[in-house]
């Protein structure tokens, strides 16, 4: 049974006791053989996708030429931006830090595509000569081995993330994001070489206009289909958020819900590759019959994640404002997107631009605080939960006071008066702490 973690005790600053535990603690400054430093291990990835991109460049201009290569790249990535964004918002309530996300589109655009070129060129070759049939041999590499090799080509990014950066990958909302920058790579360099292949037949033919084959690419695969590799992928993503979900003693979750949505994700793409083998009008009827209800399905579901995730924001933060971490108004304030932009717009416009940054970091921070202890409570939290916490509060307590004010005007502005006797939770004076001069103006912790 899991059972509820310790209630925070109260914040002890400098100058009354010890210092906040955070990274810079002894534990941190124990020695650490050259191939265990953050700068040998970031410096080794950054050559592997640096040399993967180098290949997979040279690779896609002998493909397409160097004509082919530009007008492919120039289309292709017109719907990246857009991705991007979309999976960023989604991100919004704990976003994740962007190095990960650009590790991530890195290895879809350079490592898992160089993988799934060499590999599907290899076993398309391999079938061809084993069969003599070249013909079914394409058939087969496209709805056979090239959803297997894709799929666990960007999923390997996905569970690098997963097992590397652990304290980055908290639950499904992420699972999805990370997925997605990662097929959303892929799928630039993808279009890449397809618009360039196409571009190239045209210079061939002679082909021009809305009738050319450029145009016919460009249209099923940037306007009708640019969340596609991006959908395969989260299916996989989804699986591993199911398993950071789950708890560190279930071991066998923690396996099957990745491997399932791996799977998922192969039979999907498989589906969308083979549509064309379903008749003339086979790939609309794959479009519109699977594909476009999935992915309202999906939305729907990260949705309502997010919107679950505002709402333990607002149910585990008011033991910290209890305990004087936080002021009384921070549980709602945190838990609503509204109100937390509102507070970084009070900083900038009221202090400057550096200050905004540092409110998005403590809400960031007081976002993962709260997760952290729902976990906890749950059982699943680890047992570096204390250690956790303590790195955090630290670094909310070293920006409260940029923050608080922020976020208390933000309060007053989006949560209106509601007639209450007396809060919830101790109060310990305006921010929190101290003595209680004047009564906090009244909101309504709970509302939506």
């Amino acid at each position: 049974m899991a059972t509820s973690p310790p209630h925070p005790s109260y914040p002890i600053g400098p100058a009354e006791g010890a210092p906040l535990a955070g990274p810079g603690t002894a534990g941190s400054l124990r020695h650490a053989h050259w191939w265990q430093r953050a700068w040998v291990r970031y410096g080794a990835l950054s050559t592997l996708l640096a040399i993967s991109g180098l290949v997979i460049l040279a690779l896609v201009r002998e493909e397409t030429g160097t004509e082919g290569f530009l007008v492919g790249l120039g289309l292709a990535v017109l719907p990246v931006p857009l991705l991007i964004a979309a999976f960023r918002w989604l991100d919004r309530v704990e976003p994740g830090p962007w190095r990960n996300l650009l590790f991530c589109f890195a290895w879809g655009a350079c490592a898992a595509a160089l993988i799934a070129i060499v590999a599907n060129s290899f076993a398309t070759r391999w079938i061809a000569t084993a069969t003599a049939d070249p013909s079914s041999a394409d058939t087969l590499g496209a709805t056979v081995i090239a959803p297997v090799v894709e799929e666990s080509a960007k999923a390997a990014a996905v569970l690098l993330v997963f097992l590397f950066r652990r304290r980055d990958f908290t639950g499904i909302v992420d699972g999805v994001v990370i997925a997605g920058v990662t097929a959303t790579g892929f799928a630039f360099t993808e279009n890449i070489l397809y618009l360039g292949t196409a571009f190239g037949t045209d210079q061939l033919t002679g082909g021009t206009g809305i009738a050319s084959v450029t145009a016919a690419t460009f249209f099923v695969r940037i306007v009708m289909s640019p969340f596609a590799h991006p959908l395969f992928t989260v299916l996989s993503g989804i699986g591993f958020g199911i398993a950071a979900l789950s708890a560190d003693r279930r071991p066998l979750r923690r396996v099957a819900f990745p491997l399932g949505g791996l799977l998922l994700a192969m039979g999907m793409h498989a589906m969308w590759n083979g549509s064309s083998a379903f008749g003339e009008y086979g790939f609309f009827a794959v479009y519109a019959a699977f594909m476009v209800p999935i992915f309202g399905l999906l939305t729907w579901l990260v949705i309502w994640t997010r919107q679950r995730e505002l709402k333990t924001v607002r149910a585990e933060l008011p033991a910290y404002a209890a305990a004087g971490w936080l002021t009384p108004a921070e549980p709602y304030a945190l838990g609503s997107m509204r109100a937390r932009r509102i507070a970084r717009q009070y900083a900038r416009r009221h202090v400057g631009r550096a200050a905004a940054r540092e409110v998005a970091r403590y809400e960031a921070y007081a976002t993962s605080l709260a997760f952290l202890r729902h976990r906890a409570r749950r059982g699943r939290a680890g047992s570096d939960f204390a250690v956790r916490e303590g790195e955090l509060l630290g670094e909310l307590w070293r920006r409260r006071e940029v923050a608080r004010p922020a976020l208390d005007h933000a309060a007053r502005i989006t949560a209106p008066p509601v007639p209450v006797t007396a809060p919830p939770w101790p109060v310990y004076g305006v921010y929190g702490y101290g003595p209680q001069p004047t009564p906090y103006p009244a909101y309504n912790p709970y509302r939506s």
